[in-house]
């Protein structure tokens, strides 16, 4: 098995989201290649406080946007996040939940795997 395809528990990669359709590739999976410079790997249950994090931030993820087929997101979808975006939210205490079975292996090298922890639930949102 590639290392493209695994989680960070180092187990196959499985869908993040795809109500509404996340990923770089917009496949549902946190996939990426070398093409995906804000590495969208980590998949992530959004939150109030982080979308209003990341709208501060210059990256609306709330405000529908037809004209690139984006819905805008809303409290509980699950959204494959820039890990850089991730940690910054991580240290300002606003980080959303992750997806361990979800986060694609190339998150650790950004963030680690125990403050991914310490945020995780388990594929069925629990």
């Amino acid at each position: 098995m590639s290392q493209s395809a695994l989680n960070v528990l180092g187990r196959p990669l499985l869908p993040c989201g795809t109500e509404p359709m996340t990923g770089y590739f917009r496949d549902g999976c946190c996939r990426t290649d070398a093409s995906d410079r804000g590495l969208h790997v980590v998949c992530a249950v959004m939150t109030p406080e982080f979308l209003a994090f990341s709208q501060r931030r210059g990256n609306d993820l709330s405000t529908p946007r037809p004209e690139f087929d984006f819905p805008g997101l809303r409290p509980g979808d699950r959204w494959c996040l820039c890990a850089n975006r991730w940690l910054e939210a991580w240290m300002e205490g606003v980080a959303p939940r992750v997806v361990l079975q979800s986060t694609h292996l190339n998150a650790l090298g950004v963030v680690t795997l125990e403050q991914l922890r310490a945020l995780a639930v388990d594929a069925s949102g629990n």
